[in-house]
């Protein structure tokens, strides 16, 4: 069976999807590559933020379930997400800009063998940049080029997840035995594994914690994360494999952009695997991806419907000449 490949994709859960969409495009300079809804609640925004292709291994994407509470960081949770810049310098860059923007973080720090960047969104939810610098194994996507960072400073993909995990014992086994990942160092109760090439775009760092409180999804935390398959014959293998190891799955899931496996591994910890592709490049045109309402084709018979539900978000952007700001 063919190992994963790193990082598909991260969901989250906003407060707003309209204040989502500026803190992404505007501070972050990732490209909104699908406005799209929830296939299982259709009267839910998802919105997907990627490189400027879509790239899987690249997207950030949130639900905007409405009227849910603010949840809970804890233990037993998907706790914080990474994104990879190219070096560095990138990080000085950042700091600068999140200083002006007003921007929560904790300044740069050492992480194992990298140098990151924690900060918050509007809605408390966690992230980190992440150094590429030295990095090897799996390539980084392509920034957003019409985006407002410059090039050489901009988001390129997703980095490592962290974990908080009350049975560390047990997760190792999932991460291992389970799921293929190697355990490469550790930093007192932080463990850091990798899988398939390795590097950035293929980490997942687990912090044994057993003194917090079981973290509490709402807006402002992470429902899923996603791993890469190579294609739908590889999934299968995935499908049978996880079933075989006794875990509850969601069997195959065809979500039109990618084809999915959603298995709860552990308390509070839900991972999904899926494929590299269709992607997110053959229902719109480059030029003007994810500025209108875009649905699958087993929903587009209720557009109407689904119209009626979500409000409007003005997310056009090709009729702009962002700026790249320097500082």
């Amino acid at each position: 069976m063919e190992s994963l490949k790193g990082m598909h994709h991260v969901t989250a859960i906003t407060s707003s999807a309209e204040k989502n969409y500026e803190f992404f495009t505007y501070v972050l300079g990732m490209r909104l590559v699908k406005k799209t809804v929830n296939q299982d609640d259709i009267s839910t925004y998802h919105l997907f933020f990627a490189d400027d292709r879509g790239s899987a291994g690249t997207d950030m994407t949130f639900f905007d379930f409405q009227g849910i509470p603010k949840g809970t960081h804890g233990t037993d949770e998907i706790h914080r997400t990474s994104f990879r810049v190219p070096d560095d310098a990138a990080l000085d860059y950042w700091v600068k800009r999140f200083d002006r923007l007003e921007i929560k973080h904790d300044g740069i720090r050492q992480q194992f063998d990298r140098n990151v960047l924690p900060f918050t969104d509007f809605d408390g939810q966690l992230y980190q940049l992440i150094s590429d610098e030295g990095d090897t194994g799996v390539a980084a996507g392509i920034p957003w080029q019409k985006g407002p960072i410059p090039l050489e400073y901009a988001i390129t993909g997703l980095g490592p997840i962290i974990l908080r995990v009350s049975n560390i014992d047990y997760m190792k086994q999932v991460m291992e035995k389970a799921l293929g990942f190697r355990e490469v160092a550790k930093d007192g109760s932080v463990y850091l594994f990798e899988v398939g090439e390795g590097g950035n775009g293929a980490r997942v760092i687990i912090e044994h914690n057993a003194v917090l409180p079981r973290g509490m999804q709402g807006f402002g935390t992470i429902h899923h994360s996603a791993f890469r398959v190579e294609d739908r014959s590889v999934l299968e293998d995935w499908i049978n494999h996880m079933e075989s190891m006794g875990f509850s799955t969601s069997g195959y899931v065809d979500r039109f952009y990618f084809e999915s496996l959603y298995a709860r591994v552990a308390p509070g910890i839900l991972f999904e695997f899926a494929t590299d592709g269709p992607g997110f490049m053959d229902d719109e045109p480059y030029e003007t991806l994810g500025e209108k309402l875009a649905l699958p084709p087993f929903l587009e018979p209720k557009r109407e419907q689904i119209e009626s539900y979500v409000r409007h978000i003005d997310t056009m952007r090709s009729d702009q000449a962002i700026e790249k700001e320097y500082e």
